[in-house]
């Protein structure tokens, strides 16, 4: 299972939900689905932004997790 950490990566660098949708310029609608784990695709270009605005690695907000 895909598991989605991004609650996590913005506690660590103390940002909003609100400044990462500015930052990265996605709704706040879609990013709280992402943020969620609700989220069936993430776009790679939405996820570069992200983890720009994060100053992390994908695997930072991406973690596969074995049943």
């Amino acid at each position: 299972m895909i598991v989605i950490n991004l609650d996590v990566m913005m506690a660590k660098r103390k940002m909003s939900l609100n400044e990462l949708s500015e930052k990265v310029g996605i709704t706040l609608a879609n990013l709280s689905i992402l943020k969620n784990n609700k989220a069936k695709a993430i776009r790679f270009s939405t996820l570069d932004a992200i983890c720009k605005a994060l100053d992390c690695k994908v695997e930072d907000i991406i973690e596969f997790v074995d049943n």
